[in-house]
């Protein structure tokens, strides 16, 4: 550090550290943060999706705001037309400005413990291409939707899209 009096550095070395503590912290909270924005039903899928990636020796999953923005529209879509699809998944990706190299989505609806995160995971798992999405080791990033209203005739029913992006 050259000519800089000892004081100093030992000032700087502070500064420094307290710069990075702050950084690891930010670090750690800014996946909670935008998972904030989730209701209690969707901090569960959350919650059951990381469980079961964790479950077979996967890295967690983050929420990410854009996939969150894509998969509550398409829940938002199902719900308000009755029709249960993927529709169209790119587009959907590129207006909501998803930036990812690989990308996939999960839908689900159901009413009562078919509805729950539990009851959507069992069945997502007990699908292959939906399995496939749920245990892709190259996702990174996650947005879930579970929205609740009237569908296909059934009151109560949960509507659910996760979307994926690694």
């Amino acid at each position: 550090m050259g000519d800089v009096p000892v004081r100093d550095r030992c000032h700087l070395d502070a500064v420094l550290r307290l710069f990075t503590t702050a950084l690891v912290a930010l670090a750690l909270v800014l996946p909670a943060a935008a998972a904030a924005g989730l209701t209690r039903s969707e901090q569960a899928l959350l919650r059951r999706v990381n469980d079961v990636r964790a479950h077979y020796g996967l890295r967690t999953l983050r929420p990410d705001v854009h996939l969150e923005r894509a998969a509550r529209a398409h829940s938002a879509e199902m719900l308000t037309s009755g029709v249960f699809t993927h529709g169209d998944f790119g587009g959907r990706m590129r207006q909501f400005d998803v930036v990812a190299s690989l990308a996939g989505e999960n839908i689900a609806w159901g009413t009562g413990s078919q509805g729950s995160a539990a009851g959507v995971i069992s069945m997502w798992l007990a699908s292959p291409g939906h399995r496939a999405n749920l245990l892709n080791p190259s996702y990174r990033r996650i947005g879930v939707a579970s929205l609740l209203g009237s569908f296909q005739g059934y009151r109560g029913a949960h509507v659910v899209t996760a979307d994926f992006a690694g």
